[in-house]
C-alpha cells in the first residue's frame, strides 16, 4: 500500500512528441504489476500540454478521466474527454490526448500486455 504524497512523480517533457509535459505517478511498482500489467499510473496533463499520438503493439491502454476536460485522439478521430469517460486503445491502434483548457486533465492509465 502507498498513500498520496508518498509515490514518486516523474515529469516527462514532450511525451510521445507532444507539447509541454506530463506528470506521471506510478500507482504500482514493478513487483506489484505482475507479468501482464506494464503500467498503472495517475497522469496529470497541465493546460496547453499534449501526450502525442502513439501506437500500442502487443499491449492495450485504457485511460479513465478523473478530472478536467480535454480532447482524446483515437486513430485520428478527436473526441471530447470529460470526467468519468473511459477510452480504450486496442493492440495495433494509436491514440493521444490534449489539454486545451485552463485546468489540469488528470487520468488513470493502464497498459496491459497481450
Amino acid at each position: 500500500m502507498t498513500r498520496e504524497g508518498e509515490r514518486e512523480i516523474v515529469k516527462v517533457e514532450k511525451p510521445s512528441g507532444g507539447e509541454g509535459y506530463i506528470l506521471k505517478e506510478a500507482l504500482l511498482g514493478a513487483e506489484e504489476l505482475g507479468a501482464h500489467c506494464k503500467m498503472f499510473s495517475k497522469v496529470t496533463l497541465p493546460p496547453h500540454s499534449e501526450l502525442g499520438h502513439h501506437e500500442h503493439h502487443g499491449e492495450t491502454e485504457t485511460y479513465y478521466i478523473l478530472s478536467g476536460e480535454g480532447i482524446y485522439e483515437d486513430n485520428g478521430t478527436k473526441i471530447p474527454a470529460k470526467p468519468g469517460d473511459v477510452f480504450f486503445c486496442k493492440d495495433g491502434d494509436g491514440h493521444g490526448i490534449r489539454n486545451d483548457g485552463e485546468e489540469d486533465v488528470v487520468f488513470a492509465a493502464l497498459i496491459l500486455k497481450k
